[in-house]
């Protein structure tokens, strides 16, 4: 039986478990991004205190194993809360959490490291804080951090395969399943592999490009 014929036989259940895998990262990625991206604007622009918090969080969540914290949350702190949490929406927490602080990590990295001579020759001209902001630091700074950002969005596709582990009908758990009853290994998981390769190669080329292309060292020129 042929890989294609397998993917034919079992089209229905491959799709359900390609939704709910794209539905989730999708939900991973929009957090991630909007969320992260605002605290980490608000950590090194408003207040040291909370840039401390944010910072403190941030090593916290991330110093603790992705499969570690899922468990956890979707298992003792159910206990322990008494409440029954769907597992999708279990996934949903932690690869949010730790999507929106590794992006907010690189988000305040790249606005402390932002050279202060722009600003000031910025000032000289006359510019307002908000046309400096949009004209000069949002360009500068979102060429700097794209090219980290992209990789960091495939690390939490590749993440959602632990979803299958809390019982998350994603595309990981459904191949395991169809892999129980035809025990076709090679040609499943190849399958598999094609899948991400095809999403995931293309970010990481263009994330590839992106820097090689726009990110300088801007405290340089």
């Amino acid at each position: 039986m042929s890989v294609f014929n397998i993917i034919y036989q079992y089209k229905e259940a491959f799709l359900g478990g390609l939704l709910v895998t794209l539905k989730l990262v999708g939900i991973v990625w929009i957090l991630g991004l909007s969320f992260g991206i605002l605290i980490g604007v608000l950590a090194s622009k408003f207040s040291k205190t909370l840039g401390i918090i944010f910072l403190s969080i941030s090593f916290l969540i991330t110093s603790i194993p992705v499969l570690v914290f899922l468990f956890w949350v979707h298992y003792p702190l159910q206990v322990l809360l008494k409440v029954s949490i769907d597992p999708f929406y279990s996934a949903i927490v932690v690869l949010s959490l730790v999507n929106i602080f590794s992006v907010s990590q690189i988000v305040k990295t790249a606005i402390f490291d932002f050279p202060k001579q722009y600003i000031f020759a910025a000032k000289v001209c006359g510019l307002s804080k908000s046309k400096t902001f949009f004209s000069i630091q949002f360009p500068l700074i979102t060429r700097q951090i794209i090219p980290s950002l992209l990789p960091l969005q495939i690390i939490m596709l590749h993440s959602t395969l632990f979803a299958s582990l809390i019982s998350v009908e994603e595309i990981f758990r459904v191949v395991q399943r169809i892999n129980s009853v035809i025990y076709k290994p090679i040609e499943l998981y190849t399958a598999l592999a094609v899948f991400f390769l095809i999403i995931s190669l293309p970010v990481n080329l263009l994330a590839y490009w992106l820097k090689l292309k726009y990110t300088r060292d801007i405290s340089e020129n």
